[in-house]
């Protein structure tokens, strides 16, 4: 992401600030110029119908005078803001004028005059038959006597007024904007710190993690749906930094545990080719030879079984068997191994059958890969121990030899693929370094536990769990 975001959110801030003063000026100053106007006309209107029903009527009615209805007109000419007030009759001549006293003789006739241009509304705009040299305002009530119109009462106002207060309204409509614009311009800046800048740094970490930069740190100091994110990122980056650094580990350890055996192949047979080993050594060293295709083919099987187990996730066959015969029966097929170390196996068993709820065949690698590692890692004229014991739900596998140990630092580590402890490289020679990383995975898939004991030149020992069987739970009850 460039700033495009950035840039479409300023311009768009920019069109909002500029159609919002053009709506101002135009739709709100025409609307309002409008409402003050009708306002106005009815006011005014209200005024004359009141002065056509009382003094004007009186004065057709020859109840009072001129003079008198001239004298109240003023009053209310001043109470009306100075706005003239006027009797015309249907012809147009000028009866009465509030601003000013008529002479007897004095006659003004509005020529053009028409009470109907008003239409359906009461008021009239403009300069009134030229009566004015400026805009006024005009309302019309007409005076009726013995059930006819005799004149009307015309006041009048100058629209200036009207204009004047229009832009009183539209200075404060111009002052509320500019406050909105600002109050939008203060979640701008919010938006700009709370968002853009946290999204933007999120946008160049992933182009860096895309481009491989796994390394490429960054921080977003925030709790929020946004931080999460960050942080998810920057996790999942270490996550694949690690993969990585694993992969790269992972291709060195197998290019060094091939290249070994390989090298050994090909130097005897070599050395056998040219004459170096004389025919009556070639037992022994086809024996060598064959020792290391047969570790060669463990390693790519147990490789092959651990990448089943990452990619495919690993299949489990559950049922219900008895983990004391299947004790038994790994226990047996090491009796010939045993037999040259002068090994025993001394096997503790709860109960004489106790049935557990797993895969028998992967429980039986388990088995085999400990019991394995137990003799291959103990002394001569020493024993193995492989116990059961029960508690709650759980059945407890323990198998414990007497050798050479594991050190503390590489407890937390012999799971790892391909791992060996500098104790364990002298006499494991044929080791692949994968069989319990295979443990740990089957015990995993089983969503159970394994733990180490160890204490070098005492002895290790391997605690994993196992679910007890339903079927012990209705034996004991």
């Amino acid at each position: 992401m460039k700033r495009t975001l950035y840039i479409k959110f300023l311009l768009a801030y920019l069109l909002f600030a500029i159609f919002g003063f053009v709506v101002v000026a135009t739709f709100v100053n025409g609307m309002t110029y409008d409402r003050l106007k009708r306002d106005k006309a009815d006011s005014m209107y209200r005024m004359a119908t009141q002065i056509a029903n009382t003094y004007a009527a009186d004065l057709y009615n020859s109840e009072t005078s001129l003079d008198t209805v001239y004298g109240e007109l003023s009053s209310l000419s001043m109470y009306l803001d100075g706005s003239p007030i006027w009797i015309v009759n249907p012809s147009g001549r000028l009866v009465l004028d509030s601003s000013r006293a008529l002479g007897p003789q004095e006659e003004i006739v509005i020529e053009g005059f028409d009470p109907t241009v008003t239409g359906s509304s009461y008021y009239a705009t403009g300069n009134f038959w030229g009566s004015f040299n400026k805009e006024m305002l005009s309302v019309f009530a007409p005076i009726t006597a013995n059930y006819k119109v005799q004149a009307y009462v015309v006041i009048h106002t100058s629209l200036a007024g009207i204009q004047e207060k229009t832009d009183t309204f539209l200075n404060i409509s111009y002052l509320m904007l500019l406050v909105l614009f600002l109050l939008s311009l203060i979640i701008l800046i919010f938006f700009t710190e709370l968002v853009y800048v946290p999204l933007r740094k999120i946008t160049t970490a992933t182009e860096q993690y895309a481009a491989g930069n796994m390394g490429y740190e960054f921080s977003v100091e925030s709790e929020d749906e946004m931080g999460y994110l960050a942080a998810s990122l920057a996790y999942m980056a270490g996550e694949i930094a690690r993969q990585e650094d694993d992969q790269k580990k992972f291709i060195a350890n197998v290019s060094h545990d091939f290249r070994s055996p390989l090298t050994s192949i090909r130097g005897y047979l070599v050395a056998m080719q040219d004459g170096t080993i004389p025919p009556e050594m070639y037992d022994r060293y086809l024996g060598i030879v064959i020792n290391e295709t047969d570790r060669l083919t463990k390693l790519t099987n147990e490789m092959l079984t651990l990448n089943n187990m990452s990619t495919k996730g690993m299949l489990l066959d559950k049922s219900d068997f008895d983990i004391n015969a299947v004790i038994h029966n790994v226990s047996e097929s090491f009796e010939g191994t045993c037999r040259e170390k002068k090994i025993t196996i001394e096997l503790v068993l709860t109960d004489e059958k106790m049935f557990v709820n797993a895969d028998m065949s992967k429980i039986q690698q388990i088995l085999y890969n400990l019991v394995d590692n137990a003799i291959k890692f103990s002394h001569h004229d020493s024993s193995i121990k492989i116990e059961t014991t029960e508690k709650h739900s759980k059945v407890f596998v323990s198998v414990k030899d007497s050798g050479i140990g594991i050190p503390k630092e590489d407890q937390k580590l012999i799971f790892d693929r391909f791992y060996k402890s500098d104790l364990s490289r002298g006499k494991d020679k044929k080791g692949t370094g994968l069989g319990l990383s295979i443990v740990k995975e089957i015990i995993k898939a089983h969503d159970e536990n394994i733990n180490v004991i160890s204490t070098p030149g005492v002895g290790t020992e391997f605690i994993f769990s196992l679910p007890k069987a339903a079927v012990m739970d209705a034996e004991d009850e």
